[in-house]
């Protein structure tokens, strides 16, 4: 089971592993831990957002990779991002 799902953001033409735990998504989206690609690919905005603010305050660990902590990701995309309801008729 994946605990830990990573995307990778460009800076100055060198990649860089941002990831974000499956409890962070799952507390801000409700991920499944079968699927937390989905929640990732869904969310992508939010978390580009929260990759950004922590590269840009040089938030990196040893290894030159950054952690998406729940606290990076600003609450105004939990309503952006929130699935819509179906309506049948």
């Amino acid at each position: 089971m994946t605990k830990v799902a990573t995307i990778v953001a460009e800076v100055n033409r060198k990649r860089v592993l941002c990831r974000v735990s499956i409890e962070v998504l799952q507390e801000k989206w409700g991920a499944s831990e079968e699927e937390p690609m989905r929640t990732v690919v869904d969310n992508r905005k939010a978390l580009q957002t929260a990759a950004r603010k922590v590269i840009e305050s040089e938030g990196y660990e040893e290894d030159g990779s950054i952690i998406i902590r729940s606290e990076n990701i600003s609450s105004r995309h939990e309503v952006v991002y929130a699935k819509p309801n179906t309506v049948e008729n």
